[in-house]
């Protein structure tokens, strides 16, 4: 496992740990009872810096990169998956991958961005931004689960849209508007969880849902620290700052009322106990469904209009 600049601490106590078992296995000496300790050490150590985490560092957690992405949710979650690709148009975008699945006794749509595991698959999934046609495989997906009237789960983890001049020359803008007026439209229940990154349009682009909720370490906002930083002060070295004053995390969007819920993780976040955060997500689906299910179409679609339509702070003169 890698471990994050602020845990150093936990990385140490590992290594005394492996150096104690080497001296047992080496001396046939009985180091349970000091084992035992250092985990005990580890836990204590863990509690006392995940407290007390500074905004910078959740975001530093949500792109861990032994983070769960949203292959790994729907291969844990969910059965009988079976991916569909391609927008009709142009081409199959690697960022965004979708298909039928079934959830106990009930078949879904899931939709999701991913990033890939390796250098390789990273390259090939654009880092999980997504171009025009991501959003408009996205769509079409969300589509065909509503004429066949299933629930849409949508897993949203990007660092934005891909920001490239071919992007935007094939409408990037509009495809996301697009996806934007479609949602809020759809007759389906539909559930978007952030699982990592959560940024700009890029997130927002399967982002409309009847509900909405984020994993405790994860962040959602119009722009990224970094670039926050690089736009007010012409450098990154402000990037935590930015962080802090973006209201970035997953407590300040459920204090502002701009998500549903927030979802805890484990200690030590998702990337330490990935099948246990693949459990607690899929309960907070199972949940939401059997809320959102025996509602009447039309009903669910207002609701989401009045939500979304009382987000923000403003003033009319």
């Amino acid at each position: 496992m890698q471990y994050l600049d602020f845990e150093k601490p936990i990385e140490l106590l590992y290594e005394e740990i492996e150096k104690i078992e080497s001296v047992g296995s080496k001396t046939k000496v009985d180091v349970s009872s000091a084992k035992k300790e250092l985990v005990k050490k580890i836990d204590e150590t863990r509690k006392e810096i995940y407290a007390n985490l500074s905004d910078w560092q959740k975001v530093q957690l949500s792109r861990h990169p032994d983070r769960p992405y949203t292959n790994y949710y729907i291969s844990r979650i969910f059965s009988k998956y079976q991916e569909l690709h391609g927008d009709r148009n142009v081409r199959d975008d690697k960022a965004i991958v979708g298909g039928f699945a079934t959830l106990n006794d009930q078949t879904v749509m899931v939709i999701g961005h991913q990033k890939g595991t390796n250098t390789k698959m990273r390259q090939l999934r654009n880092f999980g931004m997504a171009n025009p046609e991501g959003y408009r495989k996205a769509l079409r997906l969300m589509k065909l689960a509503e004429k066949f009237n299933k629930p849409i789960i949508t897993f949203i983890d990007t660092p934005g849209a891909y920001p490239g001049l071919e992007a935007e020359e094939r409408g990037q803008g509009e495809a996301i508007a697009r996806n934007l007026f479609e949602m809020i439209n759809l007759t389906v229940p539909v559930i978007c969880i952030i699982i990592g990154e959560g940024a700009s349009g890029g997130a927002l682009g399967i982002g409309l849902g009847d509900k909405v909720a984020m994993l405790e370490y994860t962040w959602y906002t119009v722009i990224s620290p970094e670039s926050c930083s690089s736009i007010l002060w012409r450098t990154w070295d402000f990037k935590e700052k930015a962080a802090e004053q973006l209201k970035l995390t997953s407590k300040h969007m459920n204090d502002f009322g701009l998500i549903d819920d927030v979802i805890k993780e484990p200690l030590g976040a998702a990337h330490s106990n990935p099948e246990k955060m693949a459990d607690t997500v899929k309960k907070y689906i199972e949940t939401s469904l059997a809320q959102l299910i025996p509602m009447d179409a039309e009903e669910r679609i207002q609701q989401r209009i009045e939500k979304f339509s009382k987000m923000g702070f403003f003033t009319e003169e």
